[in-house]
């Protein structure tokens, strides 16, 4: 092998040739993404007595700045399970094309869809962690809500390296500080899922998404939400904040499109 640094691995060309950079060719420029550029912030979920609810706000950031207010980042799976994406928002869409195209496989597969959430969220935690694998994460971190092959309800999250974490109620992003807390303390360890009414459960999600509005500079106050059951998805994309008090930044001179 050649001794001087900048040629070190590779075979010396006074015994093996000269190397060949023909394979590195392209038609055009190959680059992985390092960093996120459009984000999406928390997805909060938990499970209740008969299902799961799960819920993200509708804005994707470009940095600081609130770029796009109506971003939904809620995917249904047929009407078994429920995806929640947060971080990167182009690999979130790219993911979505994805679970389409198995989408669409699987209805025309002759058993039909036979796919629950359980096996969508071991699909996507392999999906990360090849990816990771390659040192080309998709910058995600995504919940899946739904029921496994039992028929139990169903919460778990993926995020980028392939990590996976299950629990009664989860949340990424800020809301693994500020919607976590605020859900333990809803629901004590310990408290049987048999307890956890679903009223209880939207209600606790909501006053979730009211704290992450006014704490976290990368949320806004409208949100969808999702409730999933044995008799199918209740979606609701364009909810808002109820009793939200920043309103009254509205009527300070200078504020927003006022003149002083």
């Amino acid at each position: 092998m050649n001794h001087f640094p900048e040629a070190w691995g590779r075979p010396r060309n006074d015994v093996y040739g000269a190397y060949d950079h023909s394979y590195l060719q392209t038609t055009g420029p190959k680059a992985h993404t390092s960093s996120p550029a459009v984000t999406g912030t928390s997805v909060v979920g938990v499970k209740f007595n008969g299902g799961v609810v799960i819920a993200t706000d509708n804005l994707a950031s470009y940095g600081s700045l609130a770029r796009f207010s109506d971003t939904k980042r809620l995917r249904n799976f047929g009407d078994k399970a429920m995806v929640g994406f947060g971080g990167d928002v182009s690999d979130m869409q790219y993911l979505d094309r994805l679970l389409d195209s198995m989408d669409i496989k699987e209805n025309y597969s002759p058993h039909g869809n036979m796919l629950n959430a359980k096996n969508l969220h071991t699909y996507l935690a392999k999906v990360f962690y090849k990816r990771r694998s390659e040192f080309n994460p998709l910058w995600n971190h995504v919940l899946v809500a739904g029921f496994d092959a039992e028929g139990a309800p169903f919460l778990s999250s993926a995020d980028l390296l392939g990590t996976t974490f299950s629990a009664p109620h989860l949340a990424t992003a800020f809301g693994a500080h500020l919607a976590v807390p605020i859900l333990r303390r809803e629901f004590p360890e310990g408290t049987p899922l048999e307890q956890v009414t679903k009223e209880d459960a939207v209600r606790a999600v909501k006053a979730c998404m009211k704290v992450l509005f006014y704490r976290d500079a990368r949320s806004s106050d409208k949100y969808s939400i999702a409730v999933i059951t044995k008799d199918g998805i209740d979606l609701k994309e364009d909810e808002q904040i109820e009793g939200q008090s920043w309103a009254f930044a509205e009527r300070i001179r200078g504020y927003g499109a006022q003149t002083a």
